[in-house]
């Protein structure tokens, strides 16, 4: 997303690097690109780690592209906070275009050499495209509240940290200002996410701690 703000730290490194040893003769054996989601809640640190995970992928000669859920969005920022105000039904999955991630990394896998994704330009509330490079991509990683539910992924990451716990780095992010409804909006996101951790191949801890279910 044009205009995102991306702070990566110490922690999400560290995490990136425990995963990425973990994955590399996996992804390097595949014979084909690799696919990783990144997921969490609001503020979780899933932009942070997606690219972490990407540069620990670098320093391993291994080439990658993080594709952000935030682009996917069906409608531009101003206009889906609005209807959520007009209709919380509209709050969750329906938000988002999980179909088209998938197809996505389902063309990654098969080898496309480009994809044309959308692209949210926050600051003018509009939502553009571009066409997105994968000559010589071996690792394509979708970050996101909700891709934990996208198809054709080979590894899921979890990042465990709720709406409390999320809360200064959101601030520091400084997209949105705070109000109850927001509030009730990151509660109802909870009660969604929550049950996507059970999907999950690598969870990171509220700690940033890692632990390696599946593989």
């Amino acid at each position: 997303m044009e205009g995102d703000i991306i702070l990566v730290g110490e922690e999400h490194e560290r995490a990136a690097e425990q995963i990425i040893a973990r994955l590399i003769d996996e992804i390097e054996s595949t014979g084909r690109r690799f696919t990783i989601t990144v997921a969490g809640e609001s503020g979780s640190g899933k932009s942070e780690t997606g690219q972490a995970l990407a540069n620990a992928l670098e320093a391993r000669g291994v080439t990658a592209c993080v594709l952000q859920q935030d682009d996917y969005y069906v409608l531009p920022p101003e206009f889906n906070a609005a209807a959520r105000r007009a209709n919380f039904a509209w709050v969750g999955t329906t938000e988002v275009k999980l179909d088209l991630i998938s197809d996505h990394l389902a063309a990654a896998k098969e080898g496309a050499e480009a994809i044309r994704k959308p692209l949210v330009i926050y600051d003018d509330n509009q939502i553009s495209e571009e066409t997105v490079s994968l000559e010589d991509v071996e690792v394509v990683i979708a970050e996101g509240v909700y891709t934990s539910l996208c198809d054709h992924v080979d590894r899921r990451v979890f990042i465990a940290r709720n709406r409390l716990e999320t809360m200064e780095h959101r601030q520091k992010r400084g997209r949105e200002q705070f109000d109850p409804f927001i509030e009730e909006v990151l509660k109802k996101e909870h009660e969604i996410i929550s049950q996507h951790r059970a999907m999950a191949d690598v969870i990171i801890t509220r700690d940033y701690d890692v632990e390696f279910i599946t593989v």
